[in-house]
């Protein structure tokens, strides 16, 4: 995926200078950014085009917004689950009906 702060277009850009035969510190050390940074990017890249195994780019981030939705979900659940609990001690349930006069 990369961090938040560099945008897509400059990772490809990077990716195609190092594809282009550039070493990766050379490039690392002009752009001013880490080499591990560049060996992830790369990395992704090959998962992304099928040629490594691993998530790709979209699955990891269809993955990280169904995670963020369950945790959505299961803290809406609780809150859920706590205000049936207190409407319990402070509202008795019926017990059946009651007959019209």
């Amino acid at each position: 995926m990369g961090r938040r702060g560099y945008p897509a277009e400059f990772r490809r850009k990077v990716l195609d200078l190092v594809q282009a035969g550039r070493s990766v510190a050379d490039v690392a050390h002009d752009l001013d950014i880490s080499t591990e940074t560049i060996y992830a990017w790369r990395r992704q890249d090959r998962i992304d085009q099928g040629l490594a195994p691993g998530r790709t780019s979209t699955e990891k981030t269809e993955l990280a917004a169904a995670n963020k939705r369950i945790a959505e979900l299961e803290t809406e659940l609780a809150i859920h689950r706590r205000a049936s609990e207190l409407l319990g001690k402070v509202v008795p349930p019926k017990d059946g009906s009651r007959r019209s006069r």
